[in-house]
C-alpha cells in the first residue's frame, strides 16, 4: 500500500500551541500562542513545533507559510519551571526534539515569510531562518535564556547568528547577551522590512500570495537551493552545540 502523506485536515487543529490556517492559494499561516496570547515557551512549545514542522513539509497544497505570533511579543518569555534539565536522561530527550525542531523547519520545501510582530528574545533563530523577515517596529532580538544563565546557546542559537551576522557580529552578539532593535536588525541584514505592528501581517501576507502564484515546482525548489548552506550548516554544527549546551546546564 503507497504511502500517504497528511492533508490539511489531518492536523489544522492538532496542537494546542500553533494555530493554522491555509487559503484558496495555498498561503498557509502558521500562528504562535499559549492560550490565545504571546508565546510562552515550555517543552510543549518545543515538541509541537518539531511535529508540527514535519506536517508542513510532508503537504504539497501548501504553497507558502507565514509564521507569525500573537499580540505584543513574537516570543519573550520562557517558563523554566515545566522544564527538566537536571539529568542526562532529560538532555538526551532535549536534544532529540531540539535537532528535530529546526531540521523540520528547514525541511518545509516552500518560501517561509516571518512577520514578527514584536519581541522575539526566546529562540528568535526560528524566525531569522525564514526566507522572508518583516519585524515591526516594535520588535527587539536577543538570545536571552542560554549565555545569561550560563548555558550555551548551542541548540540552534549558535548557528544562526553566526551566519546571518556572520563570526565577529554573531560571537558579540551571543557573548555579550546583546539585544537588537528593530532599526539595528534591518541594518546588519537580520530581517528585511521593518514597519508598523499592523501593518507587518498584511505585508507578510501580499509577499506569501505573490509566491504562492508563481509555478509550484519554480517557488517550492527555489527554497530547497536557497536553503541548502544553513541546512548544512545546521546538519554539521546542531547536535555538537546540544551536547556542550548539556554538559555546561548539568554542571551548574
Amino acid at each position: 500500500m503507497a504511502l500517504i502523506a497528511p492533508s490539511f485536515d489531518d492536523y489544522a487543529t492538532k496542537y494546542e500551541t500553533i494555530r493554522l490556517e491555509r487559503d484558496e492559494a495555498g498561503v498557509l499561516e502558521v500562528t504562535l500562542h499559549s492560550d490565545g496570547k504571546s508565546l510562552v515557551w515550555t517543552p510543549q512549545v518545543h515538541d509541537e513545533l518539531a511535529y508540527c514542522f514535519t506536517d508542513i513539509s510532508c503537504d504539497a497544497e501548501n504553497r507558502a507559510v507565514v509564521l507569525t505570533g500573537v499580540g505584543d511579543a513574537f516570543c519573550s518569555e520562557i517558563d523554566f519551571t515545566k522544564f527538566s534539565l537536571g539529568t542526562a536522561k532529560d538532555w538526551s530527550q532535549i536534544i532529540f526534539e531540539g535537532q528535530r525542531l529546526l531540521r523540520n523547519l528547514m525541511d518545509i520545501e516552500v518560501p517561509v515569510i516571518a512577520a514578527i510582530n514584536g519581541p522575539a528574545t526566546v529562540h528568535p533563530e526560528i524566525p531569522v531562518l525564514s526566507d522572508v523577515t518583516i519585524a515591526a517596529t516594535t520588535t527587539v532580538f536577543a538570545d536571552s535564556p542560554h549565555f545569561a544563565n550560563g548555558i550555551v546557546p548551542g541548540d540552534g542559537a549558535h548557528v544562526c547568528w553566526m551566519h546571518v551576522l556572520g563570526p565577529q557580529r554573531g560571537r558579540y552578539f551571543l557573548l555579550t547577551e546583546q539585544t537588537l532593535d528593530a532599526q539595528q536588525a534591518l541594518e546588519f541584514g537580520v530581517v528585511n522590512e521593518v514597519l508598523p505592528p499592523e501593518q507587518v501581517l498584511p505585508r507578510a501576507r501580499e509577499i506569501a500570495a505573490r509566491i504562492a502564484a508563481k509555478p509550484p515546482l519554480g517557488a517550492r525548489y527555489s527554497r530547497v537551493v536557497l536553503t541548502r548552506e544553513i541546512k548544512r550548516l545546521i546538519h554539521e554544527q546542531q547536535a555538537l552545540g546540544l551536547t556542550h549546551e548539556a554538559l555546561a546546564a548539568l554542571s551548574l
